[in-house]
């Protein structure tokens, strides 16, 4: 398999949905690496202007609509509050236009599913925005577990904590926005999961919550018919190295902090001898390798790829879902029966 080197031709023109932080990292990241970036969308013009101003971006739109109504965007990517993520996924594909969406892709798994099935029934690519999946050192991690180098996978054990705004009314604090630890940042640990060993047989969560009603931290095991296991957390409230293992009968593989991000990572026999470093740096943020999969997808005619295909973002979704479940925490979106 080619590696994918996180650039593009500029053939491809994106648009930007939403003006926070995180879409300013994403159009950075496309900005540096040669993608085109020719429109972004907020509902409110201001924003959309100064979004556009600060990254030369050509067009600036007053609203969502408008976005995805403009001839001259191919893609749009999705950086909203993830509440908001299903609803502006499917204006998105409805006027034609192909989406990468912010993790979590959705509220839950019926929405995503939903998403997924609109882009596939149009025949356009939806690729949920989970940019450590495209990331080098993940690429060479998944070489390294498939070619057996540390036997048999028996467990994974990944962290998510970090101290971030306190303030009731701040969007990872609110219900009503989608907030707690789970779904902004145990969703990459449960993703991390779910790509080295699959969707597990069995769940068991524990969670402890704010007084808003979100979980303020969620710790997860994860079992598998084989015998192997996860161990997940994440929390808001505290910061931590956020290390990453993939622990094998002859091996294990150590994620230096912060293992979602481009680090390096050591493999390590079982007598604790180096088998491989893996150390290599990455131009920008890291953020452009899912856009160049979004754009191979595109220019090849499938709607999904092997890295991160429609049914995986599902069982990331399903897992946090069973996740919720059991600590309790519902959201408005769980109370839609059926497909509107």
């Amino acid at each position: 398999m080619t590696h994918n080197n996180g650039t593009s031709d500029g053939h491809i023109r994106w648009g930007i949905l939403g003006t926070g932080f995180i879409a300013g990292l994403q159009a950075q990241d496309l900005i540096e690496n040669g993608f085109t970036v020719q429109a972004v969308g907020s509902r409110a013009l201001e924003s959309s202007k100064a979004f556009a101003e600060r990254y030369s971006i050509p067009t600036a739109h007053d609203s969502y609509e408008a976005l995805a109504a403009d001839p001259e965007v191919d893609v749009i990517y999705i950086a909203t509050p993830h509440p908001f993520h299903h609803a502006n996924a499917l204006l998105a594909l409805n006027a034609g236009k192909h989406v990468l969406v912010e993790k979590a892709f959705t509220m839950n798994a019926r929405e995503a599913q939903e998403v997924f099935d609109l882009a596939d029934s149009k025949g356009l690519v939806a690729l949920e925005a989970m940019w450590t999946r495209f990331l080098p050192h993940m690429v060479r991690l998944r070489e390294i577990i498939a070619a057996g180098t540390i036997g048999e996978v028996r467990k994974v054990v990944a962290s998510h904590n970090q101290n971030l705004p306190k303030d009731p009314a701040h969007r990872l604090n609110d219900p009503a926005l989608g907030g707690g630890a789970l779904l902004d940042l145990g969703v990459y640990p449960v993703s991390f999961a779910l790509d080295i060993l699959g969707t597990p047989s069995r769940i068991t969560a524990s969670a402890a919550m704010t007084a808003t009603g979100v979980d303020r931290q969620t710790a997860a095991i994860f079992d598998y018919d084989g015998g192997s296991q996860a161990i997940v957390d994440c929390e808001l409230d505290a910061a931590s190295a956020n290390r990453a293992m993939v622990i094998g009968t002859d091996g294990w593989i150590d994620i230096e902090h912060t293992w979602y991000n481009p680090v390096p990572f050591t493999v390590f026999a079982s007598d604790g001898s180096v088998i491989e470093r893996f150390d290599e740096p990455v131009k920008s943020r890291g953020m452009q390798f899912q856009a160049a999969e979004l754009e191979r997808l595109i220019r090849s005619g499938e709607t999904a790829g092997t890295i991160l295909p429609p049914d995986g973002s599902v069982a990331v979704m399903a897992a946090m879902d069973e996740i919720r479940r059991q600590i309790g925490l519902s959201y408005d979106a769980d109370l839609v029966a059926g497909a509107k």
